[in-house]
């Protein structure tokens, strides 16, 4: 018998996990930190960034692999044995939207985070044959992209509807210690794995040079913080909304969830007025608190489906942002109504913004380093921009790009060294920087956006 590689090896044990958990949901398993060997560890350290930042000891991706056999060897053995003492997180801060605001990110040491994405292996396993539909955010083979496809596709099928845009204000920092440990008793009960994720809840963040115990929530950085996060939303809301919400609303309805962000979508005005007055207090009823102003009930029904009923023809339609678009409701060349997205307007200055600071902290750099990083940027924005219907914003942030560049590459000397007719002149024309093309048309759809069809009178 021939030996397989690593990686099927590992993919083997995780599919003999799943398919116990399919056919019998209501298992709790007890036994399953023993399918963790050094095959698994040495798994988990290939799957692991090494370019991330360091933890509080310093220590990077390439001094942890000078010894990386004795290191996971050692780090086996600490966690079986219950000797790991889980490291506190350092605390850094990053921008969150306009303004001054920020948002809270833990950095684990390395090692830390080989034993975390060792232990989401596992728990992976268990729980992707539990979560539904409605769930796509950091779940294997499911995207941002997917979320969006199916509010797309739903939403031209219901011609529109009530859109409960539902914020949890600080989610991360709010999840109850108690309620994770009860959903968490439903499916895994292995004492090793229990130990070490009961660690990482209380292991505390280091933020300015002091140390800070957490009594709830999980901290944003962390590996195994966004299955934490949804095992916590999947019981609060996904299985709720499914099992209790859904059977008593009279219209259609359906839900998409990417980890704290969520969008319910409901085709009855009384429905979605009846959801939105029990969500807080199924919310509250786990700790959690619905945004009293972020949190808003939408009408979001096409134009044309508002004849008729007592409303304002002239109205305009509502909007919301979900996952860094702008959803609304745009008239087709031919007169029809169609569901369009636009890259929303803190997601496009937050981008805009970092382009700033990069080109002003590099513009002394060769023109041809500094055209080429411009380039890749500009590529990855696209690799999530470029929807279908989206051409215009990407066109736009490109254009606002160019003038950034063009800013701080006059900013090089006391005398302006690149002037607007060098650089739109020549310049550009020795180091082009194509246009930012659609990437990600809907699977199956044509090259012009659905237009909703005026019902039969």
């Amino acid at each position: 018998m021939t030996d397989t590689p690593r990686s099927g090896r590992i993919s083997t044990k995780r599919q003999r996990i799943a398919e116990l958990a399919r056919q019998v949901p209501e298992m709790s398993f007890t036994n399953l930190a023993h399918h963790m060997d050094i095959e698994w560890l040495h798994a988990a350290y290939d799957t692991t960034r090494k370019d991330g930042a360091v933890g509080l000891d310093g220590q990077t991706a390439k001094q942890y692999a000078e010894d990386l056999e004795g290191n996971l060897e050692s780090l086996l053995n600490r966690f079986k044995s219950g000797r790991y003492r889980a490291p506190a997180v350092r605390r850094v801060h990053i921008p969150k939207g306009k303004g001054d605001k920020t948002r809270p990110i833990g950095v684990p040491t390395f090692e830390d985070k080989v034993l975390q994405r060792a232990v989401t292996m596992l728990l992976e396993s268990v729980y992707e044959q539990d979560f539904l539909d409605c769930s796509y955010g950091f779940r294997p083979g499911r995207s941002a992209h997917q979320a969006l496809e199916t509010i797309r596709r739903q939403m031209v099928s219901m011609r529109g509807g009530w859109v409960i845009d539902l914020d949890i204000q600080g989610f991360f920092d709010a999840l109850d210690h108690g309620h994770l440990r009860t959903f968490l008793d439903q499916r895994v009960r292995d004492g090793v794995l229990r130990r070490a994720i009961g660690k990482w809840l209380n292991a505390g963040v280091v933020e300015n040079g002091s140390w800070r115990q957490s009594d709830s929530g999980t901290p944003q950085g962390g590996v195994v913080s966004p299955l934490l996060a949804n095992v916590y939303l999947h019981h609060v809301l996904d299985k709720w909304f499914v099992t209790e919400v859904q059977p008593r609303l009279r219209g259609r309805s359906f839900m998409v969830r990417y980890a704290d962000d969520v969008v319910i979508v409901v085709e009855q005005e009384t429905d979605a007025q009846r959801v939105m007055e029990v969500l807080p207090r199924r919310l509250a009823r786990f700790g959690l608190t619905m945004h009293p102003t972020k949190s808003r009930l939408i009408d979001f029904r096409a134009p044309r489906d508002k004849r008729g009923d007592g409303d304002d023809d002239d109205r305009p339609p509502g909007v919301f942002d979900f996952l860094g678009f702008t959803h609304f409701w745009g008239q087709t060349r031919k007169g029809g109504w169609a569901l369009k997205r636009r890259t929303a307007k803190d997601r496009f200055r937050r981008c805009l913004k970092a382009i700033y600071r990069w080109c002003r902290w590099n513009r002394h750099q060769p023109i041809v380093v500094q055209h080429r990083k411009l380039i890749r940027k500009l590529q990855g924005h696209r690799a999530y921009y470029g929807l279908m219907g989206n051409s215009r914003s990407l066109n736009v942030f490109r254009y606002r790009v160019l003038e950034v560049w063009q800013k701080w590459l006059n900013e090089r000397s006391q005398k302006p060294s690149m002037p607007r007719h060098r650089f739109w002149g020549w310049l550009l024309q020795r180091y082009p920087v194509p246009a930012l093309t659609l990437l990600h048309p809907p699977p199956g759809l044509r090259s012009k956006p659905i237009a909703l069809r005026s019902r039969m009178r």
